[in-house]
């Protein structure tokens, strides 16, 4: 006689621990979303040759409205995308000669810059509300800037600029000002969307 016991249903945590095609869509999504911002016109500044782009804006959106896993996805197939050619990149630029450049360092640093917003989006959404969501997701997404790519990006125009790492400092310094801001701004639009969309973090 045939056995008819039925497998047990996974259980909800068991579910929620798979990628489903919701956080592939988004993860597309978001991508998309910073080759957007990237083609938005660069502002010149300094004399390194790194202009000032929205794609930080971006980025962080990606960790803070993702989370830290699906967030460090988007940004790694932003970038994976543009080292292949596509041109994604600031300037409409891509392709490995990239790397050679004076953005190098930072491009590099995005997708551990999202993987850094997102782990502050963790902690925050779990205990705050309100103005105080938004001043932790902004601050922190600030302070993961200045710890991953302002310091990954001195790096790379030291080396492929041959300047010293005080010159390249100084380079980095006039984005600053509009990290301030871009981070600011970041911290807002994911605090709303979050309160649009309470279910949108999960556990990613």
């Amino acid at each position: 006689m045939p056995d008819t016991t039925t497998a047990p249903a996974p259980s909800s945590g068991t579910a929620q621990r798979g990628w489903r095609a919701a956080d592939l869509a988004l993860v597309a999504v978001f991508a998309a979303l910073v080759a957007v911002f990237a083609a938005l016109p660069p502002i010149p500044v300094g004399g390194a040759g790194v202009p000032i782009t929205l794609q930080t804006l971006a980025l962080a959106l990606c960790g803070l409205c993702l989370g830290p896993l699906r967030g460090f996805a988007a940004a790694s197939l932003y970038v994976v995308l543009g080292l292949v050619g596509l041109p994604i990149f600031s300037g409409f630029s891509g392709g490995l000669g990239v790397l050679a450049g004076p953005s190098a360092g930072y491009i590099v640093a995005f997708p551990f810059f999202a993987l850094g917003c997102g782990l502050v989006a963790k902690f925050a959404l779990a205990r705050l509300r309100g103005p105080k969501l938004w001043l932790v997701l902004s601050l922190g997404a600030l302070l993961v800037s200045f710890l991953v790519v302002h310091p990954l990006g001195i790096l790379g125009m030291s080396l492929n600029l041959g300047v010293g790492l005080p010159e390249a400092l100084v380079f980095d310094m006039p984005f600053w000002p509009g990290d301030v801001v871009k981070n600011l701004v970041a911290g807002g639009l994911a605090a709303t969307v979050h309160r649009a969309f309470p279910q949108l973090l999960g556990r990613r």
